[in-house]
This record gives structure tokens, C-alpha cells and sequence, in this order.
């Protein structure tokens, strides 16, 4: 990898710059060729929205259409910057290296990464053009937050053109250990644009431990040049600075969640979508992105072998599947989604009856105004990825359990799990345990159901997505001021 060319900063811009691979609104192309705005606001921008503000704020990403240059401009007080993708760029950067390299290899290689060189090189490339335009962006001594698995290289790049800034750097996914890292040819590399940072975040301490241990093991690469600090083993030295490494778990907007729980148009369509779905005495529920990590394949083996075995009768169940459409261009998602419509179809003939289908599912976006009626109808909410950073949808569930009654199977393998350990938990590994699980979280007692939820709803509304930005960033200026 090139080393960047140090930049002026300009004389004037942002004193707290986000990086992100989207922006926080999304361009839309009609098919008559017109182009506008539309909002796409998800926990990041809600936990960053009044820092933005208050500190000139600007945001750097794609506009989610390929070859889209517009110019920047504000929405709601923060200064966008769009960073153009050709067509190309997407295939390459990132539905390959970031989504057939990356995100496999760091979900413990549930499906085989592709190590293609040319997917490579675009990622550099690509990771460069983010890190120019945010140095264009940056006023002086500005803090920048670099976000997630598709920008990895940035950090280093940014501090080799902007000495003078301030860098933090989160993964919102899971860090692998060691020993499937090493496969990675760019491993030294990735290392190093990550170290670039001043403060590297993870979900949870054990991807903190993994990064800690990978970059020592890589220490003795002269690209790195680092060492451990004795005694200290939440920082590494890299030449003259130190970077702190440590784990920030995130969290959602609990207290809008609940609120917009409570809401009576939500309780009242709440209502409505059980009597539409046949009035089931139990109302399961699954709402996943249709990636391989989610475990949907896990649930619905688990469902259709208890109703086999007799332990559920499907009169009294139905399971609302909703699985939003993820990365359809790529091949496994693709033989994915074909799997799990064959079994929805197999479970269905087998079990359902006229107008009463067993499992209900739903291949697209559903509004925020019906996902809260959706959490706030089910009896049991089914989270079993094989892997996952965190799963915040686990948390949203339980925000929305107002009443205090709800249940929650959840995967040992989501990092959620770390904190709501009160969950159902499970191995998705395990088929009888994740039935176990589920039937549990339908027989035991009402009283064990609540004291369970208010235990999940105390840790949930306790620490929210707002407390978690507070967290990052009270580490990183005492880290930037050492």
C-alpha cells in the first residue's frame, strides 16, 4: 500500500467529521431519470446527530447510486460529502473485497472468503478516495470517527495526509481470532491501516483481546514497527504515539423505542396483525437482514422438527418472518434466499391450513412505524445468528416489551448476548437446544417470562446508543490529550 501525501488543512471545515461507506440519507434515481433525497436514519445517526450539530459537523460517504457527484450540502445542520462509486467500484470494493473477503472471514468463516487481488486493489483505492475526502472535509485539529469493516484503511491513510487530527475507528462487526486472520494475504496491511487510529473500538472485549493479540503476532513486520506498553494491555505503541484498543458495546434509542412502543396507533395496528395472522395463541417472530449469519435456516429447522415431534401444534403458532432483502447480486445470498423460501414452502405445505399459512414471511423493507407493531404483537422474538457483532434488533425487542411480558431466544453467538444474559440463550449449533430454548420461552411460567424482561429492560434502557457515543468519545479525548 502507497503512502498518502500529507495535506494543508483547509481553512476552514467540519470539527467532527463521521466516515461511513453510506451516508446518513440515501440519493434515489426514479426511472425517468430524476434524482432526490430520502432520509435513512438507523442508530449511528441518531447517537451522533446533536455532537454533529454542535460541533459543525460533517458526514463523508456514498450516496448509495453509482457515478452520483453531487456537490456537498447540508440536511439537517451536517455537512454532506459524497464520495463518488462507479458501478465497478461497488462490484470490487465492495459486494467483493468488503463483502466476499471481509465480512466472511470476520463472521468466523461461516461461508469460505475469496482472496482475489483485484478486488484488493480497488478496496485501496477506494478506501484512498474516502480518506481524501475527508481530509478535505476536516477543519484543524478536528476529531474523525471512521466507520466499520469497509474502511479499514483509512485511519492510516487520513493520519499521513492530516497529522493534526484526532481518529477514532469502530468495528460494528466481529473481529476474528487470530488463527483465520492470519489467511488473509493483506493481513499486515489491514493491521496497519486500523493502528492508524488513536482509539480502535469493538462490540465486545473478546474482538478487543483477538485485535491486541494479531497485532502483536504481526509486530515484528517493519511496515508496523509497534509494541505493547507492559502493564497496559488496553494500549499499543506505534512509533511515537499510543493507540488505546478497547470495547464499546453499542446500544439503540431505547427511550424512543419504548415510546414508540406505547404509542396507541402501535398497540392498536399490534392488534390488527394478530387478527390478520389468524389470532395465534403464540405469535413468534424473526426480523433479520437475509444475510447467512442470521441463523433463519436454524430457526426454521427448529420450528419444523417440534412440529414433527408434536412438543408445538401448529394451529396454536405462527411464525412472522421478515427478512429484508440484503446484497441480492452476490451468489451465496442468492442460493440463501432460495433455501430459505424452499423451507418456508416446505413447513407451510406440511403444516398450514387454508388461510392459516404456519410461517408468514415477508421478503422487504417494512416502515419503522410497522417493525415497532411487529414487536409489540409477538409473544416470542427468535434471534439466532451463527455469528454476530452485536444484533440490535434483540435490544428493540426488548425496548418494546412495555408491559413487561415478551420472551427472547437469543443466540450465545450474537453480542448481545454478553449483556442480556436474562435472554433465552442458545447454541444455534445445537438444533435441540435451540428447540429447547424456544419451547422454554413458550411454557415457563408468566411470573419467570417478567422477571426475566425486566431484568433485559433494565440493561437495555440503561445504556443506550447515546451513552455509548458518550463512552467512545471520552476515551478517545483522554487518549488524544495523553
Amino acid at each position: 500500500m502507497t503512502r498518502a501525501t500529507e495535506q494543508t488543512p483547509p481553512d476552514a471545515g467540519a470539527d467532527f467529521v463521521v466516515v461511513a461507506n453510506r451516508l446518513p440519507v440515501d440519493l434515489v434515481r426514479d426511472k425517468d431519470g430524476r434524482e432526490h433525497w430520502k432520509a435513512s436514519p438507523g442508530g449511528l445517526v441518531t447517537a451522533l446527530e446533536s455532537i454533529l450539530k454542535a460541533n459543525h459537523g460533517a458526514w463523508v460517504g456514498w450516496p448509495g447510486v453509482a457515478d452520483a457527484a453531487p456537490e456537498p450540502f447540508d440536511a439537517d445542520g451536517i455537512r454532506l460529502h459524497s464520495v463518488t462509486l462507479s458501478a465497478e467500484d461497488v462490484g470490487l470494493y465492495y459486494e467483493g473485497f468488503s463483502n466476499g473477503t471481509l465480512w466472511p472471514l470476520f463472521h468466523d468463516v461461516v461461508v469460505p472468503p475469496e482472496y482475489h487481488r483485484e478486488w484488493w486493489n480497488a478496496y485501496v483505492a477506494i478506501n484512498r478516495r474516502f480518506a481524501e475526502a475527508t481530509a478535505a472535509a476536516a477543519a484543524t485539529d478536528a476529531t474523525v470517527w471512521v466507520q466499520d469493516y469497509q474502511l479499514l484503511l483509512v485511519p492510516r491513510l487520513l493520519r499521513e495526509m492530516r497529522p493534526d487530527l484526532t481518529i477514532g475507528f469502530f468495528l460494528h462487526i466481529p473481529f476474528p481470532p487470530v488463527e483465520l486472520f492470519m489467511q488473509l494475504p493483506w493481513r499486515t496491511e489491514i493491521v496497519d491501516g486500523m493502528l492508524g487510529a488513536d482509539l480502535v473500538g469493538f462490540h465486545l472485549p473478546g474482538g478487543a483481546d483477538n485485535f491486541r493479540i494479531l497485532a502483536n503476532r504481526l509486530g515484528g513486520h517493519p511496515s508496523l514497527r509497534l509494541r505493547s506498553t507492559r502493564g497496559r494491555a488496553s494500549e499499543i505503541r506505534v512509533d511515537d504515539r499510543r493507540v488505546r484498543v478497547g470495547a464499546f458495546p453499542i446500544s439503540i434509542d431505547s427511550a424512543a423505542i419504548d415510546a414508540a412502543a406505547r404509542d396507541r396507533d402501535t398497540r392498536a395496528r399490534a392488534e390488527r396483525l394478530r387478527t390478520e395472522l389468524g389470532s395465534p395463541e403464540i405469535l413468534l417472530l424473526g426480523v433479520d437482514r437475509l444475510d447467512y449469519t442470521k441463523g433463519i435456516d436454524v430457526r426454521l429447522r427448529a420450528l419444523e422438527e417440534l412440529f414433527e415431534e408434536g412438543r408445538l401444534e401448529p394451529a396454536d403458532v405462527t411464525l412472522l418472518q421478515l427478512a429484508t432483502p440484503s446484497r441480492e447480486r452476490v451468489e451465496q445470498y442468492q442460493i440463501m434466499r432460495s433455501r430459505i423460501e424452499e423451507s418456508v414452502g416446505r413447513i407451510n405445505g406440511t403444516f398450514g391450513e387454508i388461510g392459516h399459512p404456519v410461517v408468514t414471511y415477508i421478503h422487504r423493507p417494512v416502515p419503522k412505524t410497522e417493525l415497532a407493531a411487529f414487536y409489540a404483537a409477538a409473544d416470542v422474538m427468535l434471534v439466532t445468528p451463527v455469528r454476530d457483532g452485536m444484533n440490535l434488533v434483540a435490544k428493540e425487542y426488548v425496548a418494546s416489551c412495555t408491559d413487561g411480558e415478551g420472551a427472547l431466544v437469543l443466540s450465545e453467538f450474537a453480542g448481545a448476548a454478553a449483556e442480556l444474559r436474562q435472554a433465552y440463550l442458545c447454541n444455534p449449533h445445537d438444533l435441540d437446544g435451540v428447540k429447547d430454548a424456544i419451547m422454554a420461552a413458550v411454557h415457563d411460567s408468566p411470573e419467570d417470562r417478567r422477571r426475566r424482561m425486566r431484568s433485559l429492560r433494565r440493561q437495555v434502557l440503561g445504556n443506550d446508543v447515546h451513552a455509548w457515543a458518550r463512552r467512545f468519545f471520552e476515551t478517545l479525548d483522554a487518549t488524544s490529550a495523553g
